[in-house]
């Protein structure tokens, strides 16, 4: 049975053209997930490339370590958080300079969305978690439980974007005033009740459940997802080779954010003040986008698989270090 059967990765022939791997080539994909870029990476670079595969979540690495035993020693598999990249890259022999491509797929699995235990999902009636590797830090539980009704609604408006920010908040602190908010469908219940649906903004199309912004601003703070997005992004530059591939697929606008400006930054090369008639930090371009920027999934893509409904593809090519 193959262990994917449940899991459909976004974007996957976009994400295979910005790659494009050779036989012998190496890959890392950071965020491994469900395995999915992960298996049509190695069909395509075999039969003798390499590919680093890491995930924060013990689960899926655990799940994915069955999915590609048959690669067998192509494969690394790593449980660790991709703020780690370049420590565990070095680590298992993917030198600085010599990759050809790094991925990062920052959404969420199937599987974790199914997942009750962690409830990422407002639909589950598990404890509210919501953390990657549930070996360290805080549930989410214990910010909706302990935040006072100011800092829930600076966490849903800076995370997640959310415009009832303070009604949610404040109906948060009520209802926990006379019961626990333990489980994610009574968090869901408690914002459906102040917020009503809205529509992808986009697409016009598939009304937005209310608890949505929410529940992914919930998730990045336990995470802290966008504390640890810039480091990876910079030692996955480090890691690649001249003409080596950046491929980053966002879901929210806050990562998408940082992934553009990261990218526009290492494009530009200086960060001297503008003020300055010269440049003395002497910091070169190290990348240069490819196509639009960023891309979208197809309709027919978002139909067949809704998970891909928001998600946006950015692609940059390693440049050679002009001292080189």
């Amino acid at each position: 049975m193959d262990m994917g059967l449940g899991h459909l990765p976004v974007m996957v022939e976009e994400v295979m053209t910005a790659l494009s791997p050779l036989p012998g080539s190496s890959h890392i994909d950071a965020t491994v997930g469900g395995g999915g870029h992960a298996v049509r990476i190695l069909r395509a670079s075999s039969p003798d490339g390499r590919l680093l595969g890491m995930d924060a979540d013990g689960a899926a690495i655990a799940r994915t370590a069955q999915r590609l035993e048959g690669f067998g020693s192509r494969v690394t598999l790593r449980h660790t958080n991709f703020e780690h990249l370049g420590t565990v890259a070095s680590e298992a022999a993917f030198a600085e300079g010599t990759v050809d491509g790094v991925l990062l797929d920052l959404g969420l699995s199937s599987y974790q969305l199914a997942d009750e235990a962690r409830a990422f999902s407002f639909r589950a009636d598990g404890p509210l978690d919501m953390r990657f590797d549930a070996s360290s830090g805080h549930p989410a539980s214990q910010l909706v439980s302990t935040l006072d009704e100011a800092a829930l609604t600076d966490l849903f408006r800076r995370y997640g974007e959310e415009p009832q920010a303070r009604h949610i908040a404040r109906a948060i602190v009520e209802t926990r005033a006379d019961q626990p908010i333990e489980t994610g469908a009574q968090l869901a219940t408690v914002i459906e009740r102040v917020a009503p649906s809205r529509r992808d903004r986009r697409t016009g199309r598939r009304p937005i459940h209310p608890a949505t912004r929410v529940f992914q601003a919930l998730r990045i703070a336990v995470n802290r997802e966008l504390e640890t997005l810039p480091r990876a992004l910079e030692a996955a530059v480090s890691l690649l080779r001249p003409g080596g591939r950046l491929v980053v697929l966002a879901y929210h606008s806050l990562e998408d954010r940082i992934v553009k400006r990261f990218i526009a930054a290492e494009r530009r090369g200086c960060s001297c003040p503008v003020e300055l008639p010269v440049c003395v930090c002497g910091r070169q371009p190290r990348l240069a986008p490819i196509g639009k920027q960023p891309m979208f999934p197809s309709e027919g893509e978002v139909a067949t698989n809704p998970r891909a409904r928001s998600a946006r593809l950015r692609v940059a090519r390693r440049l050679a270090d002009p001292a080189g």
